[in-house]
């Protein structure tokens, strides 16, 4: 009977915590990279897993940073997205990098299009912003 109630409090707990719809991995539009969307805190973060440069060199370097101390930095495994907060379709935080250009955005939106296409827009102001479609990887 203890086995029977253990299980239904566990598949009780399941049900109660649903699990976010941007957590997983993401094709980005350039460099088929791939950016994983994890939980950091009560947050969302997104790291650098792969792309066709670090496929060339796995050990690639952060050197278009505009932070000399921080052009020594490997890309692989970069936190690219920091603080996300929100949902169900809608969630905000920053900042946000881009290791391909160096350009960072101190705010940011990601907004889930459907299950498997996610907008992904950062923005320096809330005038002056640049927006990328990246796709789930399956």
């Amino acid at each position: 009977m203890m086995a029977v109630l253990a299980a239904v409090a566990l598949l009780g707990a399941d049900v109660a915590a649903p699990v976010n719809p941007l957590i997983g991995r993401w094709r980005t539009e350039k460099r088929n990279g791939i950016v994983e969307l994890a939980p950091c805190g009560p947050a969302i973060c997104g790291k650098v897993l792969d792309g066709a440069p670090l496929r060339a060199n796995p050990d690639q370097r952060d050197v278009r940073n505009r932070d000399a101390a921080l052009r020594a930095r490997r890309v692989m495994g970069l936190r690219v997205l920091e603080g996300f907060t929100g949902g169900p379709r809608t969630w905000t935080g920053g900042p946000m990098y881009d290791p391909d250009t160096g350009d960072g955005a101190s705010s940011g939106y990601l907004t889930l299009l459907n299950p498997d296409t996610l907008q992904v827009k950062g923005c320096i102001v809330a005038f002056l912003c640049r927006t990328q479609t990246w796709t789930r990887i399956r």
